[in-house]
């Protein structure tokens, strides 16, 4: 369900049954999202993402899918989508992404694992595990909920 469809901004991607998308968020083309999440506000999920079930992202959520972004390539002239790299990102089922969290890419976020708020993920999170700071580090780990 998405909440407020004029205040959104999603094409070209896939969104599981049940999910709810708030306003403000951006899906971009080949981002994935799975059955029953929760994005909310000001999100963006950007290329190369995949979501899956039963996820919640928070508000404010960065996802980063360029290592080294630049403007200009090395012809001199603006970058275009042919000058980069994709750096994909998974988020396993029943993660919890907390407010203003920024995801860099090359990532997996493990199932049942919890990102605090304003975390900068910079590295692969545990099944289970608890992250904060910047860059994120893991301060708990508790068994899978399933």
């Amino acid at each position: 369900m998405i909440t407020h469809p004029e205040l959104s901004n999603l094409y070209g991607c896939s969104i599981g049954d049940g999910t709810r998308v708030g306003p403000f968020v951006e899906i971009q083309k080949d981002a994935h999202v799975g059955r029953q999440c929760k994005i909310q506000s000001h999100t963006v999920v950007c290329s190369g993402v995949t979501i899956e079930d039963e996820v919640f992202v928070g508000h404010g959520v960065m996802f980063v899918n360029d290592m080294r972004p630049h403007a200009i390539n090395g012809a001199g002239e603006l970058a275009t989508t042919d000058d980069w790299e994709m750096a994909p990102i998974l988020v396993k089922r029943g993660a919890t992404i907390g407010s203003n969290a920024t995801i860099l890419g090359n990532v997996t976020i493990g199932s049942d694992a919890m990102v605090g708020a304003g975390a900068v993920v910079t590295r692969d999170v545990r099944d289970g595990a608890t992250v904060v700071g910047n860059p994120a580090r893991e301060v708990s780990s508790v068994g899978a909920r399933r």
